[in-house]
């Protein structure tokens, strides 16, 4: 085999290793075993691969670039969701000034798949830092970062989960029992909720802290999960007001889902609030030009995409950077909730 054509992934698929762990044992960086590098050095050489030093300095030079990879249904989701477009807003306006650019990626493989293209980054330090959204159950992409402590990354994730990791974290639990409380003091004692997919680690906290609080108060809920998308809102809402005795508050994970939940109830004759009271998480324009307008969690997520920005460029000038806490989660109250009809 000629040698210019010899590349990490052949000599990965040869070693039968990552080729992050190729590429780690090829430039003498730390993150294998010394018996893991010697075996890769020892069948690239018998693959006729020699050292380019020219190419290793190129390795070593910085991209000015942080690598994100978006986890969605499929490519049409893309812009479905605020709270991505306005983190990754936020994050530009953190890297634009230093002159750093954002390398994005999308993938509906889920966590495993967007592992793999980190693992690739990795390998070619095709970018300087790594930003992690979506965290799942069990995901992997936890063990590469934590099998990798060199590289850059940060992840917007619940602390108790990336612990040893650097880490922006939310308190989705206060928020979710910040909600349940407003609703109680209206008088809502049967509530349901439209809850993002059931893989990721943030619906967890939300989804065991709003049963939690509803214990404690003496409240019922029923929770239904699905994709944040609008037509599973109103899937989902039209399930929930069907079946069963109908609940008099509704608490959805998104502003899309929410929203679609009033045309779902409209399309039923039911009035949003005097029937049915509706709460939104992560707060955005579409909440206030909804009729009526529509209660939510209020998150400001342009200033946590600027303070990730912000937290990974510390760690590329060396700065050891750990666990920051995000702003608080604000309730504001609008239109669409209020007082249970329990008639």
């Amino acid at each position: 085999m000629p040698k210019a054509a010899i590349t990490i992934s052949d000599v990965a698929k040869a070693s039968g290793v990552s080729k992050s762990a190729v590429s780690y044992a090829l430039n003498g960086k730390p993150g294998v075993s010394d018996e893991t590098r010697a075996k890769v050095l020892a069948v690239a050489r018998d693959m006729g691969w020699k050292p380019n030093s020219a190419a290793k300095s190129l390795s070593d030079a910085r991209t000015r670039s942080v690598g994100v990879v978006l986890l969605v249904d499929d490519a049409d989701s893309f812009g479905a969701g605020m709270f991505t477009m306005d983190c990754l807003a936020g994050l530009s306006k953190a890297l634009d000034p230093r002159e750093y650019s954002i390398v994005l990626r999308m993938t509906a493989g889920g966590a495993a798949a967007a592992c793999h293209i980190h693992e690739d980054w990795i390998a070619s330090g095709k970018v300087d830092a790594h930003l992690i959204l979506g965290v799942e159950l069990g995901d992997p992409r936890l063990t590469l970062f934590r099998n990798h402590p060199e590289t850059k990354a940060l992840f917007i994730s619940q602390r108790a989960v990336t612990s040893g990791l650097p880490t922006l974290y939310s308190a989705d639990d206060e928020g979710a029992r910040m909600v349940v409380r407003h609703l109680h003091e209206l008088g809502h004692r049967d509530i349901a909720r439209i809850a993002g997919p059931e893989e990721y680690v943030h619906t967890l906290a939300r989804d065991n802290a709003t049963a939690d609080e509803c214990a404690k108060l003496g409240m019922h809920c029923t929770t239904l999960h699905g994709r944040y998308m609008a037509e599973d809102g109103e899937r989902l809402c039209g399930s929930i007001l069907e079946f069963g005795q109908r609940p008099t508050a509704i608490i959805c994970d998104t502003d899309v889902t929410a929203i679609a939940a009033m045309r779902a109830a409209a399309a039923r004759g039911i009035s949003v609030p005097d029937d049915l009271s509706i709460v939104a998480w992560d707060d955005s324009p579409s909440c206030l030009s909804a009729t009526p307008t529509v209660t939510a969690l209020h998150r400001d997520v342009k200033a946590i995409g600027r303070t990730a920005g912000d937290m990974l460029l510390r760690m590329i000038d060396g700065e050891t950077v750990g666990a920051e806490p995000e702003p608080p989660y604000r309730l504001i109250e609008r239109d669409s909730t209020g007082p249970a009809n329990v008639a």
